[in-house]
C-alpha cells in the first residue's frame, strides 16, 4: 500500500528553501514552526555559514531555486555584510547566519517554545518535515 503524506504549501516552501540550503552545504540547519505563536509567518529556517561568502552563496542558491520554481521574495535584507542574511518569502523567513554572529544573537532562545526539526549536518536532502517535527519539552 502506497502511503502518502499531504503537505501544506508552506511547508513544501520549507522543504525547497531546505534542500537549497543544504545543496551549498549550510551547518547547523534548524526549522522552527512559529505558526502558532507569530502573526507574520509560519516557519522560520535558522541555519549557517563557515564564512560571509558561503553565508551568500546560500542566500544566492536559495534565492535561484526558488525563483525557479516562481517563487520570490518579499524582502532581503542583509545580503551586503555576509553576516546574517534574511530572506522574506510570507510563510516561511530564512536566517543565514556567518556562525560566531548566530552564536552571539541567539534568536533559538527567543523561539525555544515552538516544534522544531533539526537538520544534522551530514543530511543532504530533506522529503518531508510531518513526522520530524517535535515539540519541545
Amino acid at each position: 500500500m502506497l502511503h502518502i503524506i499531504k503537505t501544506t504549501i508552506s511547508q513544501d516552501r520549507v522543504i525547497q528553501c531546505v534542500n537549497a540550503a543544504l545543496d551549498r552545504k549550510a551547518k547547523d540547519l534548524v526549522i522552527l514552526k512559529v505558526k502558532e505563536i507569530s502573526s507574520f509567518t509560519d516557519f522560520f529556517i535558522i541555519c549557517s555559514g563557515t564564512s560571509d561568502r558561503q553565508v551568500k552563496a546560500i542566500a544566492d542558491h536559495v534565492a535561484k531555486k526558488l525563483k525557479t520554481a516562481g517563487i520570490l521574495p518579499l524582502g532581503i535584507e542583509g545580503e551586503n555584510g555576509g553576516n546574517w542574511i534574511l530572506m522574506d518569502y510570507g510563510d516561511v523567513v530564512i536566517h543565514i547566519f556567518y556562525e560566531p554572529t548566530r552564536e552571539f544573537y541567539d534568536i533559538e532562545r527567543l523561539w525555544s517554545n515552538v516544534p522544531t526539526m533539526a537538520i544534522g549536518d551530514d543530511i543532504t536532502e530533506i522529503s518531508s518535515l510531518t513526522d520530524e517535527m517535535h515539540h519541545p519539552e
